[in-house]
């Protein structure tokens, strides 16, 4: 039989798991009827506290996992360098594992890190990753994870840029252009990040005379210059030629950029782009990208303090913490001029 794990009792007993978690520590904050019916589906299900795995958590290892899509991408690569900087001045080694966005290769990461007893662990998760596989790992130690730039439960930490307040400037900037049509180019299809901001994009786009349809943008299995191109040629083959190509980030622009010039395109005069991001590159292409800052350092560093904080007092509620994005206006959209 497979094992019971705390994500079975919260589902028996209808309750989250960080509320089944509390409970088992005897946390004074849960209803004496709700406790009561976390230790009744704990009963039922034979549910077994492991206490000696919980009490070697108290002894650290002083050790960190994070587990990362692609460390290729330069807003990954310094989202990477500042969690190990902030890990290392707490005094922890980082161990670092890239998925590639594969769930399966992800799972052997945690796996491997559980069994490294780390302290707590990073994870920047791979498309199509759910709750209950992930528990299944790191609930017999027990091991802290905090979700980094995309999620997929509401009931572990989160720390991310706010996507859907990005869309939504950039929607608002593009729309004061004069622009027409609007498409989004690159990410993965049902990543949380890409998903607000398409939110975003839309509500922005709301209320102006600017075509936007999300049914038309290109996911990509890649989220870098090669699925820019490809993501760009697949639309503009079916004949659609938008005022403005939307970027899921600074990386996909780089392959729309190239994409285009191999049409006898130019970027910023024939057409604008926008993007998210703003990774250093973003200023320096010609014409420099506008780009939507979501600071990959803060969200690092914020990202270290919650989970150390996670560490020291695991009876926490789950905390959410959103970095507010700047939008920083360059010439590949400020020159640009509605055809005529």
């Amino acid at each position: 039989m497979n094992k019971v794990t705390l994500n079975d009792v919260s589902r028996a007993a209808g309750v989250s798991r960080s509320t089944a978690s509390l409970v088992l520590r005897g946390s004074s904050r849960i209803p004496e009827a709700t406790s009561d019916r976390v230790r009744l589906a704990m009963a039922e299900l034979g549910y077994v506290y492991n206490r000696h795995a919980a009490n070697m958590r108290r002894s650290q290892s002083m050790t960190l996992g994070l587990s990362v899509t692609d460390i290729r991408n330069p807003y990954f690569a310094g989202l990477t360098m500042t969690i190990e900087e902030a890990a290392h001045e707490a005094g922890y080694t980082l161990l670092v594992g890239y998925s590639r966005d594969d769930v399966e290769r992800q799972a052997t990461q945690l796996e491997t890190m559980v069994q490294q007893q780390v302290d707590g662990i990073f994870l920047l998760p791979a498309e199509g990753t759910e709750l209950a596989p992930v528990c299944q790992i790191v609930d017999r130690s027990s091991v802290p994870v905090l979700q980094l730039a995309r999620y997929f439960s509401e009931e572990m930490d989160y720390v991310g840029p706010d996507n859907v307040a990005a869309g939504q400037q950039l929607a608002r900037h593009v729309s004061s252009l004069g622009a027409a049509s609007a498409v989004l180019i690159g990410g993965p299809e049902h990543s949380s990040a890409r998903t607000e901001r398409i939110q975003g994009l839309e509500t922005g786009f709301a209320g102006s005379s600017l075509a936007f349809d999300a049914s038309l943008s290109a996911a990509t299995t890649t989220n870098n210059a090669a699925g820019g191109s490809e993501g760009v040629a697949r639309v503009l083959d079916q004949g659609i030629w938008p005022d403005c190509i939307i970027a899921y980030s600074d990386a996909v622009a780089l392959g729309i950029y190239a994409e285009l010039r191999r049409r006898n395109l130019e970027p910023g005069r024939d057409v604008s782009v926008a993007s998210f991001d703003d990774i250093a590159m973003a200023e320096l292409l010609l014409p420099p990208l506008t780009s939507v800052a979501t600071y990959p350092e803060l969200i690092a560093r914020k990202a270290a303090e919650m989970l150390l904080n996670r560490i020291r007092d695991s009876s926490l509620d789950p905390q959410r913490s959103l970095i507010e994005p700047a939008l920083k206006i360059r010439a590949s959209t400020a020159q640009w001029r509605p055809r005529t």
